[in-house]
């Protein structure tokens, strides 16, 4: 496999590279994140555990045995692998990593399928995607500013 970002232009391998994702191992069983591709979004999480997952709504919290510190106005999702959502029916819950978050990363894993779902060491299980974010300061109003979608909610701007 060649290097991350060898395959960039000079401008935009200075953009990637201008932030960094800290990762700490805890354990020998911990495996470093990593993406399927350059421009891949998500850097896979591993599993450092063996454990099965009971069907229908079974749930696991995964250990990854790692910690990490997201670059400087970001912060962590933790999100599905599309072929586990698709192939086998598993999800992924409670995923924000904060920035001051330093604990070990663990992965919620819920098992929607009608198979009991076996987890092995080194396993991909999920995707940390860093995102931007924003601080905004909070503000008590008397009303606020109208549009056209108004306090329309849950399905109210259309079922297709």
């Amino acid at each position: 496999m060649s290097p991350p970002h060898s395959d960039l232009s000079p401008v935009m391998k200075k953009s990637c590279l201008s932030s960094m994702l800290k990762v700490l191992k805890l354990s020998e069983n911990a495996t470093l994140p990593s993406r399927g591709s350059p421009l891949s979004a998500g850097y896979d999480l591993y599993s450092a555990v063996d454990l099965e997952i009971e069907p229908q709504g079974g749930r696991a919290l995964v250990a990854t045995d790692i910690s990490i510190a997201v670059p400087e106005g970001t912060y962590g999702r933790v999100a599905p692998r599309s072929g586990l959502a698709l192939k086998k029916g598993i999800d992924v819950g409670a995923g924000v990593v904060d920035a001051d978050y330093r604990g070990p990363l663990g992965v919620v894993l819920f098992n929607l399928g009608v198979e009991p779902f076996l987890v092995k060491k080194g396993d991909r299980i999920a995707q940390l995607i860093c995102e931007s974010i924003v601080y905004p300061e909070i503000k008590e109003v008397d009303s606020l500013e109208s549009t056209e979608r108004g306090d329309g909610g849950f399905g109210s701007t259309g079922a297709n």
